[in-house]
């Protein structure tokens, strides 16, 4: 197909931001809309996804077609195959007359399928078959129908980790992911966040007839720092609520911070670490990020320490040089290293120093490997967070920078209860 300029599409769709990936994930929707491959559509909530299925559609053969959006999750379970597939008068109670369902109605045009991953498992195995053989059948019916449309499914679950909890069939997730996106969140995005909030202000402005906001420096630095966990909506909500509250216009970092919730619930804002703080501070986007600077830093500490001792041995001389070399080497550093390290080298054992034990220098990248697992360290970290603050799970979740939710989540998988 001909070269689609992204500007274009950005003005089209109303998307803004020039962040190498979102400009990646719009050149990929771009680049597939011409084919009937399924897409499945991965970020998280409120970064704006349902802007690709529309890139797909329009720039598709099936533009002129049907396109029809349906929220998954929004649909009980008792009526989401209805809904999907329609049904046969009578076929429950309450079906009066019968129904067409959105993959009827949408022959010959696109399906977006929202929140894919709340679908019941039942649903799936219907949704499976229309990917596979473009074959659905009414609730009631026994009779076979045909359709020919291009799905679309998006959701901000981890569907990988669904499939293997057996939360979503792994044939299906194979059939919808034939292309996926993902769309990158707010945080990520750098300084899209300052567009965004211009773009947001002049609409509020309009709107209400008042005049802009502006943000200044300061201001403008710590909207860059926060995390931003409710993503493009977030912001959204937060610029309007300031346009009509605020009547000073010209925002500075103190107005701002007090619209900047300090603890989400469902997930941790970033730490704003004064009216200083740049894009490139530390924000940690899940508690396991801790958990790996914690390995990493632990890792250097061990090979510092090998090293250090591994350099007084040869100096000393191992055997009869540890004894003309007492000077260089503290009974301390021996009882230190045994104590981080762990073990004694039995190929050592029998040879002192002043009446010390030499201890095995085990090599530090496999001694961490070894002995110190992702969850163990995670398990850790969270008994002694808890041990900290007295068994209080809300000043525990604090310290480890994690929502208090996640935290009783944790405690009930490493049975801390």
């Amino acid at each position: 197909m001909a070269t689609v300029d992204l500007l274009q599409v950005k003005q089209r769709f109303g998307i803004i931001g020039n962040a190498a990936a979102l400009n990646r994930a719009i050149d990929v929707a771009v680049q597939v809309a011409a084919t009937d491959l399924s897409v499945l559509i991965t970020g998280e909530s409120g970064v704006g996804k349902e802007s690709f299925p529309q890139i797909l559609h329009q720039y598709s053969h099936r533009k002129h077609g049907p396109y029809i959006a349906v929220n998954c999750g929004a649909i009980p379970e008792g009526t989401i195959d209805s809904e999907l597939f329609g049904h046969e008068k009578g076929s429950f109670t309450g079906a009066l007359a019968e129904r067409k369902g959105y993959f009827e109605v949408a022959d010959g045009g696109s399906i977006f399928l929202d929140e894919v991953g709340e679908l019941p498992i039942p649903t799936q195995a219907r949704l499976l078959r229309v990917l596979e053989s473009g074959e659905f059948i009414r609730v009631g019916s026994s009779k076979i129908q045909k359709t020919n449309v291009r799905i679309v499914a998006a959701t901000n679950i981890d569907v990988g980790q669904a499939v293997q909890s057996g939360r979503f069939r792994e044939d299906l997730y194979y059939r919808l992911n034939t292309v996926p996106i993902k769309i990158p969140p707010l945080r990520e995005r750098g300084e899209d966040v300052i567009r965004l909030f211009r773009k947001f202000a002049a609409d509020f402005s309009e709107k209400y007839r008042m005049p802009p906001i502006q943000l200044e420096e300061e201001a403008r630095q710590l909207l860059l720092a926060y995390r931003w966990p409710g993503n493009i909506r977030q912001l959204k909500n937060i610029t309007e609520q300031i346009s009509i509250i605020e009547r000073q216009r010209d925002i500075s970092a103190e107005i701002l911070e007090k619209y900047l919730p300090e603890n989400s619930f469902e997930k941790a804002p970033a730490i704003y670490r004064g009216h200083h703080a740049s894009a490139e501070g530390v924000f940690f986007n899940s508690e396991r990020e801790i958990l790996y600077q914690v390995l990493f830093d632990m890792k250097k500490d061990m090979r510092d320490l090998k090293v250090l001792v591994h350099d007084l041995m040869q100096t000393a001389g191992m055997e009869e040089g540890l004894a003309h070399n007492k000077d260089l080497i503290y009974p301390s550093y021996i009882e230190k290293a045994a104590e981080l390290i762990g073990k004694r080298d039995d190929s050592l054992m029998g040879k002192t120093v002043h009446g010390k034990d030499i201890p095995q220098i085990q090599d530090a990248d496999e001694y961490v490997e070894e002995s110190l697992s992702l969850d163990e360290l995670e398990r850790e970290a969270i008994k002694k967070a808890l041990e900290r603050n007295g068994g209080k799970r809300k000043n525990a979740a604090s310290d480890l920078n994690i929502s208090e939710r996640t935290l009783y989540r944790k405690i009930k998988e490493y049975n801390l209860d």
